[in-house]
């Protein structure tokens, strides 16, 4: 896959998860400004660096292939992945609340039985 096809398929993607978070503008910059406010800092910054590469690619002459393709790529793959974790639904963790429900079960068992043998 050439450069420039490259960049494109993975903006798109970013453009996408963006959205999902309301995200609205005809291109990455404007996507990512119109929600930067919801995104940390790093990632602004990463996206800006990501959109600016892409538009260079498409738009300048002088400017035909990745400088650091690698280099590119972990950017967008790190955007994807702050930005599928901001899309997830939180994750609940209940550490020691079955161990209560259970305790709480016992004592009104006790309190019934204490009740009942005492009539």
């Amino acid at each position: 896959m050439s450069d420039i096809a490259l960049a494109i398929t993975r903006v798109k993607a970013l453009e996408s998860l963006l959205e999902q978070l309301g995200a609205t503008g005809k291109g990455l910059h404007e996507k990512t400004s119109s929600v930067q406010d919801r995104l940390s800092p790093e990632l602004v910054k990463k996206l800006r660096f990501i959109a600016t590469v892409r538009n260079k690619l498409v738009h300048d002459g002088n400017y035909p292939q990745l400088d650091d393709r690698d280099g590119f790529l972990r950017a967008c793959d790190e955007a994807v992945a702050a930005l599928r974790a901001q899309l997830a639904p939180p994750r609940v963790v209940n550490r020691g609340c079955l161990g209560l429900v259970v305790l709480f079960i016992v004592v009104v068992a006790i309190a019934l039985w204490v009740e009942h043998s005492s009539l």
